[in-house]
């Protein structure tokens, strides 16, 4: 039996017959015998490592999507490294040069700037697949799998339209980012839609900035009715500050948030959601990053193409601070292609 027999079968076992595949298999087992990683890598095998660059772990949402992106990756026999940008573009570029000079076979990206010309620029110059979580990169075919945050902010605020509420806030932050902008959009479609004032207070970074918006909107002319928050944190910090003020919630004023979060369903009162498939998110993902990677080992090379952008459904969750009564809380499937 030759040593590229052998080598054949260290790596896959490509074009090796299924007697041979496991005679060698038996022998390797039986030596104890474990590939040098490092000494494969020089020579410019896998490394059977992925990286991925999110904006922060601490983020129920990105730990989520994280996990799942772990899973296909161990379930493809590679290590995922993890790090994160906190939204910066400068550590971005720190992140990415570091990945790519360990030579990561492939990478999962949740952009800082999906504008940005600088990124689709330096993806174009790395020699390894990369597919973008969450949001896409503008003007490029890089793979991307998002959610469709448009629609999902249309039915959250008809929902509270749909309750009968006329002063409708959108509390949010970050609004450069490209969900926030798409939920923002969302709200706004609905409420021009139907004929009602659009309200945006963009200040929400903390508690402090959600409690200072909070109290300057309800000691205003036109105090709001209801709230629609785009992103958890930023749900948690107003219902937060609407229990300290004694605000009663849905009676005074009524709050639907943008993402699920762990106790939205066990506070009081519950808090009614636009929930993303983050699980789904991160799988299809990773799962599109191995596909491109097998490919490239069958020699065929990376297939960026649009086709691989993934819009993914979101569902409308129905709980108490909306205004839902105990028997109709449930849940809603929206509709949305890929």
């Amino acid at each position: 039996m030759g040593t590229t027999t052998v080598s054949r079968v260290i790596n896959g076992g490509d074009r090796v017959s299924p007697e041979t595949l496991e005679r060698v298999r038996r022998v390797i087992q039986m030596l104890g015998y474990t590939p040098n990683q490092a000494a494969r890598t020089l020579k410019g095998h896998r490394t059977k490592t992925i990286g991925l660059i999110i904006p922060s772990i601490a983020d129920p949402f990105f730990s989520n999507l994280a996990e799942a992106a772990q899973g296909v990756a161990r379930a493809n026999d590679s290590l995922m490294i993890v790090v994160t940008t906190s939204n910066d573009p400068r550590t971005e570029m720190e992140n990415l040069d570091v990945l790519v000079r360990h030579r990561a076979d492939g990478l999962l990206i949740v952009p800082a700037n999906s504008q940005s010309q600088m990124l689709p620029s330096l993806i174009d110059r790395i020699a390894v697949p990369v597919v973008a979580i969450d949001r896409p990169v503008a003007q490029s075919s890089i793979p991307s799998v998002v959610c469709d945050n448009f629609r999902g902010a249309i039915t959250g605020t008809q929902h509270l339209i749909d309750h009968g509420y006329k002063q409708i806030v959108c509390l949010t932050g970050e609004s450069t980012l490209y969900t926030i902008r798409e939920r923002m959009r969302g709200y706004r479609k609905a409420v021009e839609t139907a004929h009602l004032p659009c309200t945006f207070e963009t200040t929400v970074k903390d508690y402090k900035s959600a409690e200072y918006a909070i109290k300057s909107l309800l000691d205003g002319p036109n105090p709001p009715d209801a709230i629609f928050a785009t992103k958890n944190s930023t749900t948690i910090f107003a219902i937060e500050v609407l229990q300290a003020l004694n605000v009663p919630v849905p009676q005074s004023i009524a709050l639907l948030g943008f993402d699920d979060f762990e106790l939205a369903s066990t506070v009081r009162p519950s808090i009614s959601v636009i929930q993303q498939p983050v699980e789904e998110i991160g799988r299809r993902a990773a799962e599109i990053l191995f596909d491109q990677l097998l490919e490239e080992r069958k020699g065929n090379g990376a297939n960026p193409d649009h086709s691989l952008h993934v819009k993914l459904q979101t569902r409308l969750i129905r709980r108490s601070s909306c205004g839902c009564t105990p028997n109709q809380a449930g849940e809603l499937r929206l509709t949305s292609a890929d």
